[in-house]
């Protein structure tokens, strides 16, 4: 068995883990929620959720990875005989996730070449983005290279892959992302449309609207918030533990919570001052309503709008989006590889075969947009194909059970004190230990179950 991997210190460690958490979640799905759930309303409660239904989750799994120097796969049996369970349920997750996560990693790549090679223009055609997804070859090339970008860092090594990238993406990820949100916000729509402003845009999205809002309501947006949540901050999927299992014994493992937590929901928040107020310019307050295709079609359209400045402004945006899949989509790959290491496997082999079987049920991800299409109708409502079942059975199911089983192991079986124990091993001052306590044995398991019956559609 290879010897276990470690960052090199705190920084290598948050910016890898920051890296995995600011990805698609983040700047796709985190924007058109606060656009469809009342802007500021959302913001108010995500932020709430953040420091403390996610921070229970994140503190838990990295300090489960750390305690075992275990991946997901065996850290559940070895914290707690009879419960390894847990540990293949946290792997299979990021087992279903890869596939797809490639696929529309490669549609992210295909926009970035589009953009830079200044064909923006034809991005914002009302049939560009179904005709190339319902393509049999072009989705196919390019979720193959999205896949091998990522294959080459996990074969390189924690250090000098995932380490070694996330110094350098990282950086340049959030200084785009900041300097898209800055020119966001000075964006002025034409005379036509009203003269609309950013800056008016903004107001839509940090200021609560409480019109026509009921209980109901509420209710829904903090199960959207909630479930963002685990795309926003990587719990849930194993990631956190493998990631923790490379953290140092001697370096500041609830400092790094924190700045990863702070992390993302800065990152959070500025994807959706990038989109929502360059939407509202260009498409007015019918544009937020654009849901999941706010990405690929919205966003064209409004690059289209700028004129010259469009392509170049697009292409930075979809490289920014890019660099944000690609370090989430490596840290889900380590996340299996790191299990066939500590069942034996070399990281060479771990990683050609992983590839491999990402490489062939992408592919059949790709195809059910042709070849493979069929509709099916969800337990919460919606319709979707291969790419949406896939999507579902990881999100809405196996993660919300997968984060109940951590809580009832930690909260009833181990108690908080080993989880609380290992973060203050070398005297860190556990400020939100009350907090963490009561969430990770009451709130979160309650608010958890809750979630899932919503994704069931039980109610």
């Amino acid at each position: 068995m290879e010897k276990r991997s470690s960052f090199s210190g705190s920084v290598g460690f948050v910016l890898a883990a920051a890296g995995s958490a600011v990805g698609l979640g983040n700047i796709w799905r985190f924007p058109y929620l606060a656009a469809k759930d009342g802007g500021g309303l959302f913001l108010v409660i995500y932020i709430i959720l953040a420091l403390t239904f996610g921070f229970t989750l994140l503190m838990t799994e990295v300090s489960i990875g750390r305690k075992t120097k275990q991946s997901c796969l065996t850290a559940y049996g070895k914290l707690k005989k009879g419960w390894g369970w847990l540990g293949g349920l946290a792997s299979i997750v990021p087992f279903i996730i890869m596939p797809y996560y490639c696929v529309i990693g490669g549609w992210v790549l295909k926009y970035s070449l589009v953009f830079i090679f200044g064909q923006g223009a034809a991005a914002a055609d009302d049939n560009f983005f179904t005709t190339f997804i319902t393509g049999y070859s072009e989705p196919i090339i390019y979720n193959f290279v999205f896949l091998l970008m990522t294959a080459v860092v996990i074969f390189r090594g924690v250090n000098k892959g995932i380490e070694a990238i996330s110094k350098v993406l990282m950086p340049i990820l959030f200084v785009l992302i900041i300097g898209i949100a800055v020119y966001s916000l000075t964006l002025t729509g034409s005379e036509e449309s009203g003269g609309r402003t950013g800056l008016q845009g903004l107001a839509v999205y940090v200021i609560p609207n409480f019109d026509g809002v009921g209980v109901r309501d509420v209710l829904m947006t903090i199960m959207d918030a909630m479930g963002q949540l685990f795309y926003s901050i990587s719990v849930a999927m194993g990631i956190m533990v493998t990631y923790g299992s490379y953290f140092k014994d001697e370096d500041n493992l609830i400092r790094s919570v924190n700045q990863i937590e702070i992390f993302d929901t800065v990152v959070a928040f500025l994807a959706g001052v990038m989109i929502i107020p360059a939407v509202y310019v260009f498409l007015g307050p019918e544009g937020m309503s654009a849901g999941p295709g706010l990405m690929f079609v919205a966003m064209p359209k409004i690059f289209a709008q700028m004129g010259v400045a469009g392509n170049i402004f697009g292409a930075i945006f979809f490289i920014m989006v890019l660099f944000a899949a690609l370090t989430s989509c490596i840290s889900i790959m380590e996340a299996i590889c790191s299990g066939m290491i500590d069942k034996g496997m070399s990281r060479h082999k771990a990683t050609v075969t992983e590839g491999i079987i990402a490489l062939v049920l992408s592919t059949v991800v790709c195809l059910g947009y042709n070849a493979f299409y069929f509709e099916f109708k969800l337990p919460n409502g919606t319709v979707g194909q291969i790419l949406d079942i896939m999507d579902y059975l990881s999100n809405n199911v196996l993660m919300p059970v997968l984060a109940i089983g951590t809580c009832i192991l930690v909260g009833w079986i181990l108690k908080p004190k080993t989880i609380i124990d290992e973060a203050t091993k070398n005297g860190e001052k556990f400020g939100r230990r009350w907090l963490y306590t009561v969430m990770v044995k009451f709130v979160a398991p309650v608010m958890l179950v809750v979630l899932l019956l919503g994704s069931l559609g039980v109610y």
